[in-house]
């Protein structure tokens, strides 16, 4: 045995090393009620303890469930450490579902209190009478702006609460692998499904998460998580800020392109996070305006993949590096980050672009391999294509009130995690993404990546949004089918869009068809939702109509 101090690995001890070492940081927050709120470390982690108190007086235990429907602020992140900090489990709810999608999350979760933002008093009005099992609402906001009336019972106020309390409390020690918040992935296709972090993955994701060669943070950023705090805990960002000391900026509720790009300019912001089409409106407003990003100096993007066009805007229009990330809400979620290697550095821009345009290399603590549809190990060549299997410490293990099998896969006697992606990985590590399992095109028998074909279309200057799917086909089994969101005022033709492929793939990838839409369907995490968009155009191709065929 080793001869060395045994202590927990705690999300508590970010704050109080926040506290100790960066009492006078700043954490920034664009409230729900309007104004610009701004505090220190040491402020937070004082109301942290007292809403710990708080909690306690509602009867909140080790364990008990508490649920939170806020977007990125400041109280919000309070409950991230006053609820895990007490051993109870942090649940943070996606505003964004469907009504019915989270009065069955809130059951299955079994949630006993639920913490609200006030724009989200009219939802929680009308699902209260659904949540028997919420034993206490909390409106996440001070005496002032309660409502004179409403039909919750007992409705408490925030900041009642936490002036009831005083701040003299002791972060309580116990097991490392005790949960310490719960997400549910976003269930495009069945009921969504728990992911139970405990706070040793957590603090582990969070070393990693920081690291040069992952998102590279230090206490000399100023950090602005676009992606919510509802969306696998902002990936572990609140955490990692706390960790290294970093300028905290919170956007609360407003995403539009000139409310982010004003507050990133006010506060400082160097980093920032988010899913690809929230920076399209960020990069819309700002070539509309001819503005320039003052001190932003690099970008996370993930959730889905980074449009090659985005990239290059980002990094030739503004000097902004672009860090693509993949992960999941299984991973915690970061699995991958695309940071070069030294001997890239050597080859060509466009030679480096293209492999940073890739989801990246493993994190230390993530461990990954591509297998066949027989299960054998595929080399890391860049060329062979298959099934994603992951391994790690925050890596999940099963779901939340699971009752069917295992997620996970037996590979060579080891515990694997089947991603559902379809991948490549390079000699030099680095993972591409080319499908989904479930939206891979299979054209008489020989693979298309979706992936690849959106990319050139999102690189046609008069193309907003744009989805490859499989559309069933009478010779050959499925065919890409392209599913388009014109630029407002563009006059896009289907010729013209798919002559913009000519040369830059095989001929036979090339789409049979578009179809032009006001709208693509997205998901609750910003996802284009590509199944309603087969259900709705899955036999476009089979129709009787007259088409020019490509190829």
């Amino acid at each position: 045995m080793g001869l060395m101090m045994q202590q927990p690995l705690l999300i508590s001890s970010l704050l109080r090393h926040a506290e100790r070492h960066h009492g006078e940081q700043l954490v920034v927050s664009r409230r729900v009620e309007g104004d610009i709120h701004r505090y220190t470390y040491r402020d937070m982690a004082s109301r942290s303890r007292r809403m710990a108190k708080a909690l306690g007086s509602l009867g909140m235990e080790p364990g008990v469930r508490v649920g939170t429907l806020a977007w990125n602020g400041y109280r919000h992140l309070e409950l991230y450490y006053a609820v895990s900090g007490s051993g109870a489990v942090l649940h943070t709810l996606n505003p964004r579902l469907h009504p019915d999608q989270l009065v069955w999350i809130a059951e299955n979760a079994q949630d006993k209190v639920l913490c609200f933002d006030l724009n989200f008093l009219p939802l929680i009005e009308a699902v209260a009478p659904r949540l028997p099992g919420i034993d206490a609402f909390v409106l996440m906001t001070d005496r002032a702006h309660m409502p004179a009336q409403t039909s919750i019972p007992n409705l408490l106020c925030y900041e009642d609460l936490m002036a009831a309390q005083d701040d003299v409390f002791e972060w309580p020690e116990f097991d490392e692998c005790m949960a310490s918040s719960l997400c549910y992935t976003s269930g495009t296709t069945g009921n969504p499904k728990g992911v139970l972090y405990s706070h040793r993955s957590t603090l582990l994701h969070t070393y990693a998460s920081a690291l040069p060669d992952a998102l590279n943070l230090s206490a000399r950023d100023t950090i602005l998580p676009v992606v919510p705090m509802f969306h696998v805990n902002a990936w572990g960002l609140p955490y990692s800020a706390c960790m290294v000391g970093a300028k905290l900026v919170l956007p609360g509720p407003a995403l539009d392109g000139a409310s982010l790009y004003a507050l990133m300019e006010a506060e400082g912001v160097t980093l920032s996070a988010g899913v690809p089409t929230v920076w399209q409106g960020l990069l819309a407003h700002t070539q509309g305006k001819g503005l320039r990003f003052s001190s932003m100096n690099r970008t996370i993007i993930g959730g889905s993949a980074c449009p090659p066009a985005m990239m290059e805007a980002f990094e030739d229009q503004y000097g902004v590096q672009v860090l693509h990330v993949w992960g999941m809400t299984e991973l915690s979620p970061l699995g991958t980050v695309g940071v070069l290697k030294t001997e890239q550095l050597a080859s060509t821009r466009d030679q480096q672009r293209a492999v940073r345009s890739k989801q990246g290399r493993a994190l230390f603590g993530i461990d990954m391999k591509i297998i066949d549809a027989q299960g054998a190990e595929l080399p890391w060549d860049g060329e062979a294509s298959g099934d994603l299997l992951v391994r790690g410490p925050w890596v999940l293990s099963s779901y939340v009130n699971d009752e069917g099998d295992s997620p996970l896969v037996k590979s060579e006697g080891q515990d694997w995690f089947p991603t559902g992606d379809v991948a490549t990985i390079d000699p030099a590590g680095f993972m591409n993404i080319t499908d989904r399992s479930k939206d891979v095109i299979k054209s008489g028998g020989e693979w298309i990546g979706s992936i690849d074909l959106e990319n050139i279309a999102m690189a046609h200057p008069d193309v907003a949004m744009a989805a490859c799917i499989a559309a069933r086909h009478p010779k050959w089994d499925e065919r890409p089918l392209l599913v388009v969101v014109r630029k407002p005022g563009a006059e896009l033709s289907r010729e013209q869009l798919l002559g913009f492929y000519e040369g830059k793939i095989a001929k036979w990838w090339t789409p049979d068809d578009v179809v032009f839409i006001d709208a693509l369907p997205m998901g609750a995490t910003g996802k284009i939702l590509k199944h309603q968009l087969r259900e709705r155009f899955g036999d476009f191709l089979m129709q009787p109509a007259e088409r020019p065929t490509v190829g």
